[in-house]
């Protein structure tokens, strides 16, 4: 076994069970972990400098597939279900014990990192992963230390990705051979059978969600965030394809993150150092920040190329799937905070891909319909974001985030709703899905008005003019918008046939009521204040 790179002085791969490995490469640059993947046949570099990769099976992630440690740490804290799905301890050592042996004479390539960029809240950890590229993956999306900071770097938890590794779900406890496998005493995060890099990102985003609000009173968000020129805050939630990355991507003000944040004592801060963008239909025009941050040290995963044109992206491409991504460290931002860290949030938008085109384009909600919005998290799956997903689906995920919560989800939406009370944040609900119909029907939603809405919010325009009630969801809706035609801003205008708008907006508060039976024995008033009528009863 030989050992290359910058090797920590106290690191110790052998702690962790991890002996007898091939050559163990630490913490490389990332040029360097990038040639290994292209000499490796793994990978190659597209026209603009970035790697590209195939995920292999799995392009999404794999929910049913997740699973977390029952023991006396977890048993009582954990919100049990389908979404939280218990593994016995000594399963989840088992699983160990048979990717240690699978990884034996195999090369291995380390990186160290961090996630949250408030020191006050900082986690250390390790990745040992079996692909370079998969450690490119970590550089990017983690916060890096500096060399000399390295050089003592002790982690606190470690996460082993061996994607060669599959389980046998006679002997592993496994639903099939692929898995990721949390265990919070231990600090270990055992991922096998997928090479999604997603499942190495949200893995860490799950142990956040559960230590930070329970041990340090940090609200954990789905959400991108930026901050503008005067330093207002402004926070995103919403499911990857509703236009996280997009939206908060805005020249005009620097982004703090695109996906995962706290929310402390001091104010907003970002999880990662990096972005995972979605890339399907990307273009210069409509996403610049995005585009031109794909270049040298990027890592693109499962596109395709124009014809003709072996190094040529061509993001049109849904041959693999539509979940295409690339992810890039914050640095390729040109525009990003540094530290990545923000005061407390002046405008808060919940973003919603509303596949049936009922929900008006940007409307403004009370304290209690945010809390209701935020309980419901109403979406619709964008194709490919999951394994299994062909098409859009309707779900409703709570908190805008339900698979990566270990938490009873009141616990998240209690805490929001004290932060938002107490700095008195404006809540607007941003639809980016469908106008003049549903999905097949109707039209997406024009990204450009979508922006100048946003802006709009953003610069206080919105305060200033007249508003009406949606007649079913009650939501506010402006009845003017700089730079957006009126006609667009009640979404039954946008409908040729009026009286299909009326039963498909009934029928979406429909499903909203039963959605929400769960939560009705344990919400509040004004919570409950917000649901939404179906037209013969409001």
């Amino acid at each position: 076994m030989n050992e290359f790179g910058l090797k920590p002085r106290h690191a110790d791969l052998s702690k962790i069970g991890l002996d007898n490995l091939g050559d163990i490469y630490w913490n490389l640059e990332p040029a360097e972990l990038v040639e290994h993947t292209v000499v490796n046949g793994q990978g190659i570099l597209t026209s603009t400098g970035a790697l590209a990769v195939d995920t292999g099976e799995f392009t999404g992630r794999s929910p049913k597939d997740k699973f977390q440690v029952k023991d006396a740490l977890t048993e009582k804290a954990i919100h049990w279900g389908d979404i939280n799905i218990p593994m016995e301890a000594a399963t989840f050592e088992r699983l160990r014990q048979r990717m240690v042996a699978y990884l034996m004479g195999r090369d291995a390539y380390v990186h160290d990192g961090y996630a949250c960029a408030d020191p006050a809240f900082r986690l250390n950890l390790r990745v040992v992963a079996e692909l370079p590229w998969e450690a490119l993956f970590a550089n990017n999306m983690f916060l890096r230390p500096g060399r000399e900071e390295l050089e003592d770097f002790v982690p606190e938890w470690h996460i082993i990705c061996a994607p060669g590794f599959h389980a046998d779900p006679a002997i592993d406890g496994t639903r099939q051979h692929n898995f990721a496998a949390v265990d919070y005493t231990r600090k270990m995060i055992l991922i096998g059978g997928t090479a999604y890099t997603g499942e190495i990102k949200k893995g860490i985003f799950g142990v956040l969600n559960f230590i930070l609000p329970q041990q340090r009173d940090v609200l954990s968000m789905h959400c991108s965030a930026n901050i503008g020129a005067s330093g207002d805050v402004a926070v995103f939630f919403g499911l990857s394809g509703t236009g996280k990355t997009t939206l908060s991507a805005d020249p005009a003000r620097q982004l703090i993150g695109d996906d995962e944040h706290g929310w402390g004592e001091n104010g907003v801060f970002n999880f990662e150092g990096g972005c995972y963008a979605k890339t399907i239909d990307l273009s210069k025009e409509k996403e610049p920040d995005i585009w031109n941050a794909i270049r040298f040290g990027a890592l693109l995963e499962n596109i395709g190329f124009l014809e003709g044109h072996q190094a040529v992206v061509d993001y049109t491409d849904k041959g693999r799937t539509e979940n295409t991504r690339v992810s890039y460290p914050m640095e390729h931002i040109a525009n990003h905070a540094d530290p990545s860290m923000g005061g407390h949030p002046r405008n808060i938008f919940f973003l919603t891909c509303d596949a049936y085109g009922v929900l008006p384009p940007i409307s403004r909600l009370d304290a209690g319909q945010a809390m209701y919005w935020f309980l419901s998290g109403y979406t619709a799956k964008v194709a490919g974001t999951e394994a299994g997903i062909t098409e859009p689906k309707t779900v409703f995920s709570t908190c805008f985030g339900a698979p990566f919560l270990p938490l009873a989800p009141t616990r998240y939406a209690e805490m929001l709703g004290a932060r938002m009370k107490k700095h008195k944040v404006h809540v607007w609900l941003v639809n980016t899905g469908w106008s003049g119909g549903g999905y097949g029907v109707g039209q997406r939603m024009s990204l450009r008005h979508t922006r100048a809405m946003i802006s709009a919010a953003l610069h206080g325009h919105l305060d200033k003019v007249e508003y009406k009630a949606h007649p079913v969801f009650g939501v506010q809706m402006p009845v003017s918008c700089p730079d957006v035609p009126a006609e667009v801003l009640d979404p039954r205008n946008t409908w040729k046939d009026k009286g299909a708008y009326d039963a498909q907006a009934d029928q979406l508060a429909k499903a909203f009521r039963k959605n929400f039976d769960k939560y009705r024995e344990t919400a509040n008033e004004e919570t409950l204040r917000a649901e939404p009528m179906a037209r013969e009863k409001a």
